[in-house]
């Protein structure tokens, strides 16, 4: 079995309540939404066709103690994930982050088990142009639960709707909730008055913009 993977490479998180963390970035190809605002090449053009042990082979030389598996959409490849996480994640000795846009709870079921935290994006209407999707992220996080938690891409654009909604499901997961600022920053954005929208409905939530514009760094 083989997986589209457009790059392999340690880095530090920049995103999210492990920021600031070293990992191994394991970017697979393809995606099934389309947002407004993503800066990232997920085209299956120019990657990497990787069998399972070939994966294994490249990620062990990296002494990262956690796997960021991100993308594009790494779902699409749930069945490649899963085999790989069945033969080989004893021998890592590694933590194992899926990042996800949150849309594809079908393939979540498949490997939820063998993941050890999932960074969930809700993607907002108002920042993707994308249609927005609670009902399926309910069912997402559903089966993630006590392992994920919920990053939210905004911009001024958001609504007070699309606040009520995220806090309301973050709430009912108990789900940490990161708000993420769209890169390049706009200072227009109002991020306090923002950040308490949310708090004043959850308060387990954290303002934190990518930390890689900053460092000038993947």
């Amino acid at each position: 079995m083989n997986a589209a993977i457009k790059e392999i490479f340690e880095s530090i998180q920049g995103e999210g309540i492990l920021i600031g963390t070293k990992q191994v970035f394991v970017r697979f190809a393809n995606c099934n939404l389309n947002c407004n605002y993503c800066d990232t090449d997920f085209s299956n053009e120019n990657c990497m066709e990787l069998n399972e042990e070939e994966l294994f082979d490249k990620i062990k030389k990296f002494n990262s103690e956690s796997v960021a598996l991100t993308g594009g959409e790494p779902l699409l490849s749930s069945d490649f994930i899963r085999s790989f996480l069945l033969k080989y994640k004893k021998y890592l000795n590694k933590e194992f982050l899926l990042e996800t846009n949150g849309t594809m709870y079908e393939k979540l079921s498949e490997v939820i088990d063998l993941i050890d935290i999932v960074s969930m994006d809700i993607k907002l209407k108002s920042a993707t142009c994308e249609e927005n999707l609670f009902d399926i992220n309910d069912k997402f996080l559903n089966l993630a639960k006590g392992k994920v938690f919920i990053k939210v891409v905004f911009n001024s654009d958001i609504q007070d709707s699309e606040i009520e909604q995220v806090s309301s499901l973050a709430l009912k997961y108990s789900s940490p909730l990161v708000l993420q600022p769209v890169s390049p920053i706009d200072t227009s954005i109002p991020f306090i008055e923002i950040y308490d929208k949310f708090y004043s409905k959850y308060s387990d939530v954290r303002l934190i913009p990518q930390i890689h514009p900053f460092l000038k760094v993947r």
